[in-house]
């Protein structure tokens, strides 16, 4: 009976551990250690200017629990408006 009893809990243990780890979620936004999305990078550039482009701190907007950075206040603004049309897809894993 005892071992019956046994396996019961480690079965039970076990399925509640993969329960708990297959719902885990990763962030939504891939990020630095500040926070930072694509390590500074302008993501509007990529689709106006053709290559990355550095941004600057002074034109950051935070979105979906990441910091963006801009190398313009045009930038900015286009992000501003449509952030899903210029963030890269799967959180930029």
């Amino acid at each position: 009976m005892k071992k019956i009893s046994l396996c019961l809990t480690l079965f039970f243990c076990s399925w509640i551990y993969t329960l708990l780890a297959c719902t885990a979620q990763l962030p939504s936004v891939n990020v630095n250690g500040d926070g930072v999305a694509l390590k500074g990078y302008d993501p509007v550039a990529y689709f106006t200017v053709g290559h990355p482009v550095k941004g600057r701190e002074e034109f950051q907007y935070e979105w979906n629990n990441a910091k963006w950075r801009f190398s313009s206040p045009e930038h900015l603004a286009m992000f501003k408006q449509d952030p899903e049309k210029y963030a890269p897809q799967y959180g930029g894993y």
